[in-house]
């Protein structure tokens, strides 16, 4: 057993200490023969029971100013950075992995107003069904290897959907796009993992919905991921998903492309296209919507990174995006960063960034009030996060957003991947200004 012990002292006056662990864990007989000369002779130890166990942390603190100071704090249209002029914390999770020869699992908990606002959209139908136990579980999933390419696992996870990850030190920029923000970051359900060959990896999952680990209604929703590496530099992406998510008579079909790629040694660029559409209640027909988005970022130093991102999302019918105005949620989105990591063993990353949101039509409330909308939202933040050490991850330092979806193998548990839908419009004291999914 190893221990790692690090303080972490911020300027909201929090100090956080970390402990990562790892346990090695094996049947081993009672004689005084080492465990090593035991495995030799292939007497006493299983290859399910010969697994590692990793304990980890991550820590997100952020200060957030927007610009048009909401009269309750709460910033619209997005899961991250939620809260104006306040300092907070937006996730924070401790969490177990447990890897073998033939088994694998993460149980991961979690807080944070992040959390707050992903997961307001849990159903609660029933007793035992909503958000107020289910949104401290980040993770809580199994795996089994039933050949060496393929691996079936089942629980909550995270979503097969989009480019960015929940966890932002995953992510190119701090905060995450609106393609992300609106579609699922988990699911919950099963899910097939297939090494289809050193370049090619393929997923196919059968979840509960869009992001609900509760039901909501008597269907199951079924997906796919196809990650291409032709090199070492170059991930291709391809995802969907097809459901009933309105009611069991309105078919909702989402399809979405992705590109990452180091263009140099310290250029990376990530692109994305997503494409949706379901049926509508009445008349016949369907609704659409679509995203948009390409973000860059050079590493100039071990140190220092710069990022910048534009992207446009348009939802006319409000499937995805419910404004519970007449206006639709139509609008143009560009950012710019800065990343700095003070010392690289510190483990410590600063996170800067300028973000501006301009809608074809107002969406935005104010500091007026819900009766003043505004077409316009920016907003200036700042975050400092603990990176995990490079046991625990792949990102280190200021050199983030390297946990890729496609890395030509299995992929490990914490690299997740993407999406989900802030805010619930039929909550009390929740303006209907918030963006909700429909039907939830």
């Amino acid at each position: 057993m190893w221990l790692r012990t690090g303080m972490i002292q911020m300027g909201m006056g929090l100090s956080f200490v970390i402990s990562t662990y790892t346990v090695g864990l094996a049947q081993t007989s009672s004689s005084s023969v080492p465990a090593s000369t035991e495995v030799r002779a292939g007497s006493r130890l299983s290859p399910d029971t010969a697994v590692s166990v990793v304990v980890g942390a991550f820590i997100d603190g952020y200060y957030a100013y927007d610009f048009g100071r909401p009269t309750d704090f709460d910033r619209p249209f997005t899961t991250q950075a939620t809260r104006h002029n306040e300092f907070n914390i937006g996730l924070a999770y401790i969490d177990a992995k447990l890897a073998g020869p033939r088994i694998r699992g993460r149980l991961a908990l979690q807080a944070g107003t992040a959390v707050q606002s992903n997961y307001s959209s849990e159903p609660t139908i029933g007793v035992v069904s909503g958000p107020s136990l289910s949104r401290f579980l980040q993770e809580a999933v199994a795996g089994y290897q039933i050949s060496p390419s393929l691996w079936i696992d089942a629980g909550i996870f995270f979503s097969h959907i989009g480019m960015e990850s929940f966890i932002s030190r995953d992510n190119l920029t701090y905060t995450r796009s609106l393609s992300a923000d609106f579609t699922p970051y988990y699911e919950s359900g099963a899910k097939l993992t297939w090494q289809v060959s050193p370049k090619l990896t393929a997923l196919f999952a059968v979840v509960n919905g869009w992001q609900n680990i509760s039901e909501n209604n008597q269907d199951k929703a079924v997906g796919m991921r196809l990650d291409y590496v032709p090199g070492s530099t170059t991930t291709f992406s391809y995802y969907d998903f097809l459901g009933n998510e309105a009611d069991s008579s309105r078919l909702r079909v989402f399809n979405g492309v992705g590109l990452k790629t180091n263009l140099t040694s310290a250029l990376t660029v990530q692109a994305n296209f997503d494409y949706g559409t379901q049926q509508k209640a009445s008349p016949s027909g369907h609704s659409s919507w679509y995203s948009s988005g390409l973000i860059g970022r050079l590493q100039i130093s071990p140190n220092l990174g710069l990022s910048a991102r534009i992207e446009r999302y348009h939802d006319p019918d409000q499937v995805i995006v419910v404004t519970g105005l007449p206006a639709a949620f139509s609008a143009s989105l560009a950012s710019v960063g800065i990343d700095i990591s003070p010392l690289r063993d510190s483990r410590l990353l600063w996170r800067s960034e300028a973000r501006g949101t301009w809608a074809r039509k107002p969406v935005f409330p104010d500091h007026h009030g819900a009766s003043h909308l505004g077409s316009d939202d920016r907003v200036m933040l700042a975050s400092l996060a603990y990176i995990p050490s490079r046991e625990s991850t792949e990102t280190h330092g200021a050199d983030i957003g390297s946990c890729s979806p496609g890395t030509g193998r299995l992929p490990p548990y914490g690299c997740s991947r993407a999406g989900s839908q802030p805010r619930r419009c039929n909550r009390p004291k929740v303006r209907q200004l918030r963006a909700c999914i429909p039907g939830r």
